[in-house]
């Protein structure tokens, strides 16, 4: 009967109880730029998304003729995600995506670095739309990883790097 009763109840489980993207920065210092690999669930993108158009019915897999999942993606991203350099919000070159089993996988980069001491990273990804949503967010500066948890009452921190 318990077994029965957890194969029931998971029936009626989320496809994944935790809300987290994960988002892995490093700094190439050979060709000064900012490597960003971003991975978000795929089912919370498209929730997001949904709201953020006011779309109840798009499909990511599938979206509206004139329209690519990564041009979605992109508009989405874009706007809740954002790296400053010292006291300068840097321009962001989107690659790109592919899908990972149920994720995505976004390519993003930042050009013509300059060596920095403080990096501050905004990401209100899916944030107006899951409570409990983490972004973790990995920087790594010459071998060194710090990491940031952005949530709904703090989508922003700041890291320093000793050079």
């Amino acid at each position: 009967m318990v077994i029965l009763f957890a194969f029931l109840l998971s029936l009626w489980a989320p496809a994944h109880p935790i809300h987290i993207s994960v988002t892995e920065i490093e700094f190439d210092e050979k060709e000064k730029e900012l490597e960003i690999v971003m991975r978000i669930f795929a089912d919370d993108l498209e929730t997001s998304i949904r709201k953020a158009r006011n779309e109840p019915e798009l499909d990511l897999l599938h979206p509206p003729t004139n329209t690519t999942t990564d041009e979605l993606a992109k508009e989405y991203i874009l706007k809740r995600f954002q790296v400053t350099l010292g006291d300068k919000v840097q321009r962001l070159n989107y690659l790109g995506s592919e899908f990972d089993g149920e994720a995505l996988v976004f390519y993003i980069q930042v050009s013509q670095v300059k060596n920095f001491k403080a990096v501050t990273i905004m990401n209100s990804v899916i944030l107006e739309t899951y409570d409990d949503q983490s972004n973790i967010v990995h920087v790594t500066v010459s071998g060194k990883t710090k990491s940031l948890r952005l949530m709904r009452n703090n989508p922003s921190g700041t890291l320093t790097f000793d050079k």
